[in-house]
């Protein structure tokens, strides 16, 4: 796919530096919160900045599908990892595998869980 067509992620501080990083190195457009944010901005502000932005959060954080539910929200689409272990190198793995085959449900609004073996997919606003 090329680079044009792809999605625009922002990874939550919980995303390590090196998975981004390898994500980018791969030709994903992303950044990590702290590159645009301060380092205590809240998830609220950072959903915000994501929907201004046009760019779908990845993180490990429980909080931003509570708040995409309760705001009855659309965007921006939120991939949520569950993993076992959350180590730079596991999560890059697991990113790798799945971002390919998510990016046409993210466009649509999604909120996207993913754990050791599963995608689960909603479709956003969360009812």
């Amino acid at each position: 796919m090329s680079s044009e067509t792809r999605i625009s992620l922002l990874a939550d501080m919980n995303i390590s530096p090196i998975t981004v990083d390898a994500l980018r190195k791969q030709g994903w457009d992303i950044i990590r919160v702290s590159q645009k944010l301060s380092a205590d901005a809240s998830d609220k502000e950072i959903l915000e900045f994501a929907r201004r932005e046009g760019r779908f959060v990845v993180t490990q954080d429980l909080d931003f599908s509570t708040l995409l539910a309760l705001g009855d929200h659309n965007q921006p689409s939120l991939i949520t990892l569950r993993l076992t272990m959350s180590d730079p190198e596991t999560v890059t793995s697991r990113l790798r595998s799945v971002l390919p085959g998510l990016e046409d449900v993210l466009r649509r609004g999604s909120a996207v869980s993913v754990d050791d073996s599963a995608v689960r997919v909603r479709r956003l606003p969360i009812i």
